[in-house]
């Protein structure tokens, strides 16, 4: 049943990202409580191996899916019986899966050489993590797009439960090989598998084992498969989503690039996997934007195209962005006001990255915006501007971090993604509107992110100027706080009686 209100539409929204935050949230938070036991059982160097291999993995991932699942939702949604257009993405991510495994399989080497170079790094050990990785991805891409017909059939529930099962199974495996395996002694039966000398090759290993038990969860939405091609569909579909491809690589620019390039750029290339590491721990601490940002792209995509044709879906699209916005600066100011607290996240060798955490937290909300203001593009049709805004964002994010990483290490890296982030967001805007008029309620978003800003700043000077007692700063950043949570609520409750109207 269609909601019959913008507000009821908004309610609906609230509560499917509910649901896949129980796998996006729950889940994700979950496999974030790995980065406590990475940053204390691993060396700063030896975590910045782990964070430059999913950089990379993030890239392949663009590759092997080439924006075929965006591309199954569009045209999924316009079909009642769906099932031709459902054979089709997950045949043509099938066969071309296993193409790319085998191309980077007998390329694994040379490619291993490349990324070690010179340094002191194990080739044949990368040459492992490669093959990993490759199977990994086949995996996850295979199986995004039964994931995407379960959110297309609002069935968040199994999703949810499909994805919390995988990533449990992923902890129960890295505590296995990380905590209880070194402990137990050379002579039991787990000593016959286990080599301590892989160290972070077991958190690959994990990852493996839990996409593949996703797979074969997945396995009854295989159900009606045609094992066929529809050769025209396919071509649409493909040439629907190759925009959405150059964009994805581009956007993976944004979101990963500086992870890769902090290895090559720093000044002191003897520092350079530690200060790799230090900036890949203090980024998850940014946890809780995160995991918003991406609970709810997981509920926006299908809501925003499933009421496209509805009369009040522009006005619906600026409210969702209102109330997104305001969740946004409650967490930046959750985080922020709470870091005495939230910095024992990582281990205490990782601690001096923590003053880019603000900027990595703006950075995200800007992004977030960015993925509200994307749905114009992708409604009507002109995917290509996806790709334009993302090369945009790819030049400044490469610009930035070849001149400041140099000069600053790892925080030009965090300056350089909010400058990234916040020139898309404005650029995303100016053009959509000409395109897709939304009127954005601006005024009132802006001042609560320039609100969480000063009672942030506030909140540093209450600190430097009024000593560091931890229960008086922890009491004065709380009523600061509820004073902010409070002023949002008592602002919007003016507008109730607008926001009911239909």
């Amino acid at each position: 049943m269609i909601p019959n209100s913008p507000l009821s539409s908004i309610k609906q929204l609230a509560g499917q990202t509910a649901v896949y935050g129980l796998s996006s949230i729950l889940g994700r938070l979950l496999n974030y409580l790995l980065v406590p036991l990475y940053t204390r059982v691993f060396l700063p160097a030896e975590y910045g191996v782990v964070t430059e291999m999913y950089a990379y993995a993030s890239f392949l991932m663009i590759l092997f899916t080439y924006g075929m699942e965006t591309a199954y939702f569009r045209f999924a949604s316009k079909q009642q019986d769906n099932r031709n257009v459902f054979s089709t993405a997950l045949l043509s991510l099938l066969i071309s899966s296993m193409l790319f495994v085998f191309l980077f399989s007998v390329c694994s080497g040379s490619l291993a050489d490349l990324l070690t170079g010179a340094t002191s790094q194990s080739s044949s050990a990368y040459q492992r993590y490669i093959i990993w990785f490759v199977i990994i991805i086949a995996l996850d891409a295979i199986t995004s797009i039964p994931f995407a017909r379960l959110r297309l059939q609002n069935k968040a529930f199994r999703f949810a439960f499909i994805r919390v099962i995988g990533i449990l199974v992923n902890i129960g495996l890295n505590l296995f090989f990380l905590l209880l395996c070194p402990k137990l002694p050379p002579d039991t039966w787990v000593h016959s598998f286990y080599n301590p000398a892989y160290g972070v090759e077991y958190v690959f290993i994990s990852n493996l084992i839990s996409s593949a038990l996703t797979l074969v969860l997945l396995l009854p939405e295989f159900k009606g498969i045609t094992f066929s091609i529809d050769k025209k569909l396919w071509k649409e579909m493909l040439w629907y989503a190759l925009p959405l491809l150059v964009a994805g690589f581009a956007g993976m620019i944004n979101e990963t690039m500086d992870r890769i390039l902090i290895k090559y750029l720093v000044a002191d290339k003897s520092d350079a996997l530690v200060q790799l590491g230090i900036y890949g721990a203090c980024y998850k601490v940014s946890i809780l934007m995160t995991l918003f940002i991406q609970t709810f792209r997981y509920a926006a995509e299908p809501f925003f195209f499933s009421h496209a044709e509805r009369d009040d879906a522009k006005k619906t699209y600026a409210r969702v962005m209102h109330y997104f916005v305001i969740t946004c600066c409650v967490i930046f100011l959750a985080v922020m006001l709470y870091m005495d607290f939230v910095k024992y996240f990582i281990g205490d060798e990782f601690r001096s990255g923590l003053h880019i955490v603000p900027i990595l937290l703006m950075a995200n909300l800007c992004l977030g915006v960015f993925y509200n203001l994307s749905i114009w593009y992708k409604l009507t049709a002109k995917t290509q501007w996806g790709a334009y805004l993302a090369l945009l964002g790819a030049a400044i994010t490469l610009l930035l971090n070849f001149i400041l990483i140099p000069r600053m290490g790892y925080t030009g890296a965090a300056w350089a993604t909010l400058i990234c982030y916040a020139v898309m967001m404005v650029v995303s805007y100016i053009v959509g509107q000409k395109f897709y008029h939304v009127d954005y309620h601006l005024a009132p978003v802006l001042s609560y992110i320039a609100a969480a800003l000063l009672i942030y700043f506030f909140s540093n000077y209450l600190r430097h100027n009024f000593g560091s007692s931890l229960p008086l700063i922890t009491f004065f950043n709380t009523a600061l706080l509820m004073l902010f949570i409070a002023a949002v609520w008592l602002t919007e409750r003016r507008k109730k009686s607008y926001l009911r109207q239909p």
